[in-house]
């Protein structure tokens, strides 16, 4: 598979993620920086109040997106569009690959189900941890929606 994170899906990310340059936790209580990149900060750098660049903060993005855009090539085992696949990836962005990797929704895409079924298992993942409780959270219920509408467009 030869698809790229199209402007579209890349918007998504940014718009959805936000950015700061001060190390925040977000709403699941996950250390993060930038535009949303969470694998190298820690509960130390918030607590500090640690401050990184709008460089570091668009090469993090980056550093993040190649993973992501790797694992969802392996992933999805049929043709897909550049906004679709961007789609997956600013999924996978906020889920994680390992979240995709299991889920309902990539055996939805991989078995070419109806783009009804795989709206539907793409919306309800609009759920996070807060305080040990799994909630709907406004922005993850837009977020999924948006990502699903760029999905539905080819």
């Amino acid at each position: 598979m030869n698809n790229r994170t199209s402007p579209k899906a890349l918007q998504i990310i940014k718009a959805s993620e936000g950015y700061k340059l001060k190390a925040y936790l977000c709403p699941a209580g996950i250390p993060t920086i930038g535009y949303g990149h969470t694998k190298t900060v820690t509960l130390t750098d918030v607590k500090r109040g640690k401050t990184i660049t709008q460089s570091e903060a668009e090469r993090l993005l980056s550093v993040d997106l190649a993973e992501l855009e790797e694992g969802v090539a392996k992933l999805v085992k049929v043709p897909i569009s550049d906004d679709q696949y961007g789609a997956l990836v600013a999924f996978a962005f906020n889920l994680g690959l390992s979240a995709l990797s299991t889920s309902t929704l990539l055996k939805r895409i991989n078995s070419k189900a109806s783009m009804a079924e795989i709206g539907k298992a793409w919306v309800q993942w609009d759920k996070a941890r807060v305080n040990g409780v799994l909630k709907p959270l406004r922005g993850l219920t837009i977020r999924r929606q948006v990502e699903f509408d760029l999905f539905h467009s080819r």
